[in-house]
């Protein structure tokens, strides 16, 4: 692409709001945010245990464990075996990127483990406080529904084992009851917000990338209307003056100023030429910012992005199916895999237009086309595409998709 059409390029970029269209200052600073939004929240196990509120669980634990009678007794050493037991499975479900089978099998054993240790420390009186630990962990890990059928077995189980142990066993559950359900209701509710929080993060990007390009196009179809007026008009009164300065200069004695006026018409037709053909060949439309600002809002994968020189995209549908199918796999990566990096590559090979997109995460089998996949195919097969998946040797999903140039 010549120097001019680069300038223009640059020039409409630069006039783009920064909020609304994400031009390229913000599209690099939403980057490096979802970079670090990544570390922040795509943590390690260890990094999860230190989560806050499993350190208050860990509080709780140690309040119950204060409590617990230290004898000789072979019941003491169940009582403790029990309360670390619990212990170890509530920090090995913390551990558990959600939802996993490892994690339920976890709340399982720390409902049992709670239970013995309500049994044989019934007169503590705070044991039950450990059902209240086990109903956050599992109103974060189940469907509201199923959390509340959990509960009501382990109050169950809860009041059998104190029956014939406790005076008022129907008091104690009743009170713990409410504890837990109180615990219930607020981590279901802060997860309902940080799933609304996220869904709604990706309909923003979602929104800033598809304007972007709108935005792009109505400057590209400005641009060709310039185009166009200047070539119709400007430069048709330009051609009919140099013919009348030529026809002037041709004459016995004139001037030659005149020669020199029907020079610079020349020149100046030409520069309007010039621009003329910048205007039109500086319409492909800006994919770089527009998909950075589609990725900017996923804590992961992290977009890596390349995009050969010699693609130039003007065609809005086709910019649009490309959008999709990177927002496609962005969100495939996020939802299924432990990917942290989406590498996206587009660019034209034996004339048609490759985009290629391959994470680092591990596929648990031969990939499967869900709702989302089949709704990308559709639209590449919209255009005249094919899209073809594949598990790559390192265990990732490869998507390649191949577009009309």
């Amino acid at each position: 692409m010549s120097h001019c059409a680069h300038g223009s390029r640059a020039s409409h970029r630069s006039t783009l709001p920064e909020v609304t269209f994400c031009r390229r200052p913000l599209a690099a600073g939403a980057c490096a945010q979802q970079h670090a939004g990544m570390q922040i929240t795509h943590r390690s196990r260890w990094h999860r245990l230190l989560h806050p509120l499993n350190l208050a669980g860990l509080l709780t634990w140690l309040a119950v464990a204060a409590t617990l009678p230290y004898d000789a007794g072979a019941q003491t050493a169940l009582r403790w075996g029990s309360a670390l037991l619990f212990l170890l499975a509530f920090l090995l479900a913390a551990s558990y990127e959600r939802p996993a089978p490892q994690r339920s099998v976890m709340l399982v054993i720390e409902a049992l483990a709670a239970l013995v240790v309500i049994r044989l420390a019934h007169r503590s009186g705070v044991a039950p406080a450990l059902l209240v630990m086990l109903a956050a962990q599992v109103a974060m890990s189940w469907p509201l529904r199923t959390a509340l059928m959990m509960m009501l077995l382990v109050n169950v189980g809860m009041y059998l084992v104190l029956r014939d142990v406790h005076s008022h066993p129907a008091a104690v559950v009743l009170i713990f009851a409410g504890f837990q359900a109180f615990a219930m209701l607020t981590t279901h509710y802060a997860g309902s917000a940080e799933k609304a929080r996220d869904r709604l993060a990706l309909v923003n990007a979602d929104l800033l990338a598809t304007r972007a390009l709108l935005a792009e196009r109505s400057r590209d179809m400005e641009r060709l209307r310039l185009s166009r007026e200047l070539h119709d008009v400007a430069g048709h009164k330009l051609t009919a003056l140099r013919l009348h300065l030529r026809a002037l200069a041709g004459q016995a004695g004139a001037a030659p100023e005149l020669a020199q006026c029907e020079q610079l018409s020349a020149e100046l037709l030409g520069d309007i030429r010039a621009v003329v053909h910048c205007l039109r060949d500086s319409g492909q439309l800006d994919m770089d910012t527009a998909l950075h600002a589609l990725a900017a809002p996923l804590p992961r994968p992290r977009l890596q992005l390349q995009l050969d020189e010699d693609v130039q995209l003007n065609d809005t549908a086709k910019a649009e199916t490309v959008l999709r199918c990177v927002q496609e796999a962005l969100t495939n990566s996020a939802r299924h895999s432990d990917a942290k990096v989406l590498r996206v590559v587009l660019q034209r090979h034996d004339g048609r237009l490759l985009l290629a997109m391959e994470d680092d995460g591990q596929l648990r089998g031969e990939p499967r086309a869900g709702n989302g996949l089949t709704g990308m195919r559709e639209r590449v097969d919209e255009q005249g595409g094919s899209l073809h998946l594949q598990r790559a040797a390192s265990g990732a999903l490869q998507i390649r998709v191949e577009l009309p140039a």
